[in-house]
């Protein structure tokens, strides 16, 4: 017969283990819906961004330094527009720095390691530079059995991200690659639909074949050159201008989308935890009137025996 007092101390421990499940879903709620209205005000200006790019590079026959400053590798627009042979693949995963969201992570870094996989069978080696002690932490054991390289990480970046976040990661994106460390750009992230689901995704940056696919759109809106379309000063500023900031902007997108992501998903998770503590709160107590009620039933018994024992 099961015992009482184990019984209970399981049904307490559940309830307690359900307060907590409750308040990380209810908080992840919360978040969650800030998250989102900032990832919609965001969409737009990317697409604005991504068109207004693509009709100035329709209009661009060649790239050149010309008088043009450079300070950071950021700026160096025409070695970041070289079109190369892909020897060698940077690819930004971006994670979470916290757990208990479900299979958030788990499918992140699946991806990652199965698109390792293919560059590996084509003879492309990755370099990988990794936002969020998750993903740091489970690809760690894979880079040092020389499955690829750890370029980076970034875990104090905060559940909130600025376009300061997103610039740092830019530079040291944009530096692997004007020192031919890296031959591409790519980010591994997820795409935030509802409150319910989310996608995990694959944005081409550089070399930039199509601004839509690097931008992660996959609306059919063209974006129409216009051949009279003039440039003040010269297209060469406009272009040292706008590709830090569409690089940029991309990588700041795909950080609001991932938090989004994981906060759904951290909500769902908890959700489906404080169910299943319900669910084993009922079946415990039942267990535990059951138990109740036997030892009850062995005790009268008990009693009626000695009072027969008594009697005779």
């Amino acid at each position: 017969m099961p015992n009482l007092l184990d019984i209970k101390a399981r049904i307490n421990s559940i309830q307690n283990t359900k307060k907590i499940t409750k308040a990380m879903k209810m908080v992840a709620a919360a978040k969650v819906k800030r998250s989102q209205t900032k990832v919609i005000a965001s969409r737009p200006f990317s697409r604005a961004l991504g068109k207004a790019f693509a009709k100035v590079l329709s209009c661009t026959e060649s790239v050149s330094a010309g008088a043009l400053k450079i300070e950071r590798a950021i700026d160096n627009y025409p070695a970041l527009m070289q079109k190369r042979n892909v020897k060698t693949a940077g690819i930004l995963v971006v994670t979470s720095n916290r757990g208990l969201a479900g299979a958030y992570n788990a499918n992140v870094i699946r991806f990652v390691l199965k698109k390792v996989q293919e560059y590996k069978e084509a003879g492309v080696a990755s370099k990988l530079f990794i936002v969020g002690s998750k993903g740091v932490s489970s690809l760690k054991r894979k880079a040092e059995a020389g499955e690829f390289e750890i370029v980076n990480t970034y875990v104090n970046i905060s559940q909130e991200p600025n376009s300061s976040n997103a610039l740092v990661i830019a530079e040291d994106l944009a530096k692997s690659f004007v020192e031919n460390e890296i031959d591409s750009i790519e980010i591994v992230t997820t795409r935030f639909k509802n409150m319910m689901s989310y996608k995990v995704e694959d944005w081409k940056i550089l070399p930039v074949d199509n601004v839509k696919e690097a931008l992660g759109d996959d609306t059919k809106e063209s974006s129409a050159v216009d051949p009279l379309m003039a440039f003040e000063p010269d297209v060469d500023h406009i272009l040292q201008k706008m590709v830090p900031m569409f690089i940029t902007n991309i990588i700041y997108q795909a950080l609001l989308e991932a938090v989004a992501s994981e906060l759904a998903a951290r909500m769902t998770a908890m959700s489906s935890a404080t169910n299943n503590a319900d669910e084993m709160i009922q079946i415990l107590t039942i267990d535990y009137n059951k138990a109740r009620q036997a030892a009850i039933t062995q005790e009268i018994t008990e009693v009626v025996s000695g009072a027969d024992a008594l009697k005779n």
